[in-house]
């Protein structure tokens, strides 16, 4: 039997005009948020508590609706600088409080605003704390978010489609959220005094293959010196070289490594052995474990935060990183040749691998940050130390 969970005890004076229905029945009432209407998605939570623009603009968040377990979201409102993506990022939000007016000196505006302009439906007043209890017992479930603000719903409609929503396991979606033509790129990171920079003297050029590039791993490839030319996830390996690289990046992005691998696994492996220096982050770095015969598999629950330990095995050292990923490389699966040179401390996965004998390696967390530590910030610098020295 399914059961209803009322959370109008936060605000006894109104009346629910929101509900999220998970794919086993269970309801939770609110209130509506951002753009009237329905989204569907697979429900996630996040545990970061700053940087909820970044998050749902991040296209690794296609597909999925984001719990964020920090309860005082959209505070601090909304700017126009926090972005990640100007294209398809998370299906909604779901949030424990109110949205308060804004109270930050960057702020441009309410963040319901900002929900509307982006076509992003949510809710809030749910209890947060018990919705993500059930995502670590059972595991995402699949889910809608409906806001009408008369309070009246076909529930019997909503289950129906949170029950029937195919889920994320087996879904390419690096194709719905990619560039569709090549572009290039030159802004670089953000500076307190300066905002956003431009790297007008490159001394080398990158190739990003784009399947759902957050915009920070874009500038901070041009703050270590690069020009970075974007291409499409389709694109063949002749489209690579035809930009002359003198390195190549994978990107993250969203949905399944397997299904979106189909088209790219053949593509990385000749970068492999093209001998072109190739790092890859969060889904480029699964794509490249399966390139060279390895396995990935969905997590119970993934990882998604910016306070996730990671052992750097190289070095020694441990970093605090910002993570965002629903699958993950198998150990046990990683052939000769590729050795493990990252590793989770929450629950002991695979963070990081490299090639031996050549210049590819990749990790799953994000180094890019936004939002998050910059702990990781030494990879770019790897990986334009490798450049260097391959030419």
């Amino acid at each position: 039997m399914s059961k209803s969970l009322n959370t109008t005890d936060l605000n006894t004076a109104r009346t629910p005009t929101a509900v999220l229905v998970l794919e086993d029945g269970t309801v939770f009432h609110g209130f509506g948020i951002g753009l009237e209407g329905e989204t569907v998605g697979e429900v996630c939570f996040n545990t970061s508590m700053t940087g909820y623009q970044e998050s749902l603009t991040d296209p690794s968040f296609a597909g999925q609706m984001i719990t964020f377990t920090f309860p005082h979201i959209g505070n601090v409102g909304y700017n126009d600088e926090d972005i990640e993506t100007n294209g398809i990022g998370a299906s909604g939000l779901i949030i424990r409080a109110d949205i308060t007016e804004p109270a930050n000196w960057r702020a441009s505006g309410h963040l319901d605003e900002w929900l509307k302009a982006r076509g992003l439906t949510g809710i809030s007043g749910v209890d947060t704390r018990h919705l993500t209890h059930l995502v670590r017992e059972k595991g995402a479930p699949n889910g809608v978010i409906a806001f009408a603000r008369d309070g009246q719903f076909d529930m019997d409609a909503l289950k129906k489609k949170a029950a029937e929503w195919p889920g994320i396991e087996g879904m390419d979606l690096a194709k719905v959220v990619s560039c569709k033509e090549a572009y290039n790129w030159n802004e670089s990171c953000w500076d307190i005094k300066t905002g956003y920079g431009t790297q007008d003297a490159p001394k080398r050029h990158v190739v990003a293959v784009d399947y759902g590039v957050k915009q920070n791993i874009l500038r901070n490839l041009a703050s270590f010196g690069c020009s970075i030319t974007v291409v499409p996830a389709t694109a063949s390996f002749e489209d690579i070289m035809s930009h002359n690289p003198d390195g190549i990046f994978l990107a993250n992005g969203p949905g399944d490594p397997a299904a979106t691998g189909e088209y790219a696994v053949p593509v990385i492996r000749q970068c492999i052995d093209s001998g072109i220096p190739t790092f890859g982050i969060c889904l480029g770095h699964q794509m490249l474990a399966l390139a060279v015969g390895a396995e990935t598999m969905k997590m119970q629950q993934g990882h998604r935060g910016a306070n996730q330990p990671v052992k750097d095995l190289t070095t020694g050292k441990v970093e605090i990183t910002s993570q965002n990923h629903g699958f993950v490389v198998k150990r046990e699966s990683l052939p000769d040749g590729v050795t493990e040179t990252h590793k989770s401390l929450f629950d002991g996965v695979v963070e990081g691998i490299a090639l031996d004998g050549k210049p590819v390696f990749s990790v799953q967390y994000h180094p890019e940050a936004s939002p998050g530590p910059r702990d990781s910030h030494y990879l770019f610098q790897r990986f334009v130390d490798m450049i260097d020295a391959h030419a």
